[in-house]
Order: structure tokens, then sequence, then C-alpha cells
């Protein structure tokens, strides 16, 4: 078995490697769900396109100019992938499903973030491995992508955009078939069906968000990094009862096990690139121990019933009934 570099901090573990390869490598039914941002364009991770980005020249990469003294975060401008690209992206990413089959248990759910322009492609390898898909989390952010006039011809056409303003970014959902029926396979796998806010709120496929926080970007300077205040809700959600591990397979600074952490989940992450690798190792710490207002908290044992205890007969307890401070979507979410 090849030996691969970790690092571990909390219940969290980091690997540095090519995920492919690492997943050829793991256990069997060794992991319970997957929550991930990978790179959907593949071309914009690349030790070439990632060269020009540290080095402020764009290429695939655009570098929005700064606005109120506020620095914007590059964007990686998926309209110029050509059809061999995108063959290879499909191509990729059929190889990758395939490998996580094998990895995850029986119901274990996939939580993958996308884009408009690109989602129907992640999602065709996905569902040819073989698993169901569940729908969408839509994350409601309104970002600089999209809603520009015609390049080089902003005063001759100043009344039309050459496409939408992006105000959504779309996180495909995906489950590993069951062993019978849910309750079978949550009794056998303790996986198949997702963590309710409450007893009393279900989870919800509409997430109101924002850009990352510039705090949380001097924590963890990744291109991609998405806040602690949505991660959190969508790694609560993915282990029904608390238990298993979340698996990152594109760990980036490691927003993913910095969230798990948070909740006190088990989580392992994978990360190619030694530049991004060396930032999660000090990333993972410091995000996890944010206080975010509005977000799931770690010690939420009492939010489950316990052996022999009734759904019917048991109180509610206090952080039911407060569930708007602890669970709610957003600081600003309406009501």
């Amino acid at each position: 078995m090849e030996q691969f570099q970790t690092y571990s901090c909390d219940r969290a573990t980091l690997t540095l490697a090519d995920c492919l390869d690492w997943l050829a490598e793991r256990d069997p039914a060794s992991a319970q769900a997957v929550v991930t941002d990978p790179p959907y364009g593949l071309v914009e991770y690349s030790t070439r396109e990632q060269a020009k980005l540290r080095a402020g020249r764009g290429g695939v990469w655009r570098i929005p100019p700064s606005f109120d003294g506020h620095k914007r975060s590059p964007l990686p401008r998926f309209t110029t992938l050509t059809e061999s690209d995108l063959r290879q992206l499909e191509n990729f990413f059929g190889r990758w499903a395939s490998s996580l089959m094998r990895v995850l248990v029986p119901g274990a759910h996939i939580v993958v973030a996308s884009n408009p322009l690109v989602s129907h492609i992640l999602a065709r390898p996905l569902a040819a491995a073989g698993f169901e898909r569940r729908g969408e989390i839509i994350r409601l952010v309104t970002t600089l992508r999209g809603g520009d006039r015609p390049k080089n011809a902003h005063q001759e056409f100043c009344d039309v955009t050459v496409m939408p303003r992006s105000m959504f970014e779309p996180w495909l959902l995906f489950r590993k078939p069951l062993e019978g029926r849910v309750q079978d396979n949550l009794r056998k796998w303790r996986t198949g069906a997702l963590r309710r806010i409450s007893r009393h709120q279900p989870f919800g496929d509409v997430i109101a968000s924002h850009p990352t926080r510039p705090a949380e970007r001097a924590l963890a300077p990744h291109p991609s990094l998405k806040p602690q205040s949505f991660m959190r809700q969508i790694v609560r959600a993915v282990l029904p009862f608390g238990e298993g591990i979340v698996l990152d397979p594109f760990a980036g600074a490691g927003s993913t096990l910095a969230a798990a952490n948070a909740l006190g989940y088990e989580s392992v992450g994978i990360e190619h690139d030694p530049h991004y690798f060396e930032i999660a190792r000090t990333a993972i710490p410091a995000l996890s121990r944010l206080a975010i207002p509005g977000t799931p908290i770690a010690d939420e044992a009492s939010l489950f019933l316990r052996d022999g205890e009734s759904l019917c007969g048991s109180p509610i307890r206090r952080e039911d009934s407060s569930e708007s401070q602890l669970f709610a979507l957003a600081p600003n979410r309406p009501r």
C-alpha cells in the first residue's frame, strides 16, 4: 500500500495525494458521506493555470478589480472550456464516481458543489456509476459571475447582459443505493437519510448564504473557499445520527474538515496540491474555532432520541424551542 503524507487535527485527517490513487487504496464501505467542492473545470487547477493565478496573470481565472478598498476573489471562467476540456471533465468524474461507489457504504449521500454551466456534466457520470440523484441543494449567493455587457462594446450595447448575474450555486445531491428500505439501511449502516435541523424542522434544499468573508479568506487563502456558515449546515446534514466519516476528496484549504471538526464529526480529506495542503494544515484548526452565529453547534446529543425514549412522550427541549437561534439557515433568513 502506498504511503501518503498525512496531517491530523482533532477528528480530521488530511492526506496529500491524488484522490483517485487514494480511493484505490481505501477499504470498501469505509466512508458514510461525501461533501466536496471539486475542480469542476479541471483546467483551472492545473499546474499551469495555478501558476498564472498565483502570479496574478489570470489565464482561465478572471481576476476582478478591487472596489471600495475590497479585493474581489478570482473566479474561473468556464465559458472558456473547449469540447475536449468538457470530455476530459466527464471522463475524470466517471472514474471518480466509480471509485466512490466502492468506498461508500449503502445509503451514503454525496453533496458536490457545481456551477450552472457544468452541473449537467458532473451529474451524468455520478448517475452512470449507479448513484441515485436526490435533487440539488441551492446555495443562494450573489457573486461577480455574469451580468456583464458585451466585452469592448459596453456603450453600444449598454442595455443587455450576455449572461444572467449569478445569484445561486447548485450543489448536486446523490445517494448510493440502499440495502432494503430506508429504515433498514438506517439501522444497519446508519445512513440513507439526511439529518433534520431539529425534530420539528427538516433539512431544506435552499440555503441563504453570502460570499466568503475576508476574515475567513485570510485564514484560508484558497480561490474556491466556501464560508463556514454554509459548510457546517451541509456537513451536519449528511450524517443522520452524527456518526461515521465525512469524506472530502478535493479538500482544498480544508473547509469541509473544519466544519466537521466544529460539529464533532470525523472527517477525511484528500488534497493533491502541496501548496493548498500546507494552507489547510493551518486553516483547519483556525476555521473550526470560528464562532458563526446561526449555524449548528457540536454539542447536539440531546436532540436525538435515546434508547427506549418515545418521540411523542419526550418533552420539547430548550434546543428545539430555540432552533431559530441554533439552526437558522442564515441570520437574515425570512421567517
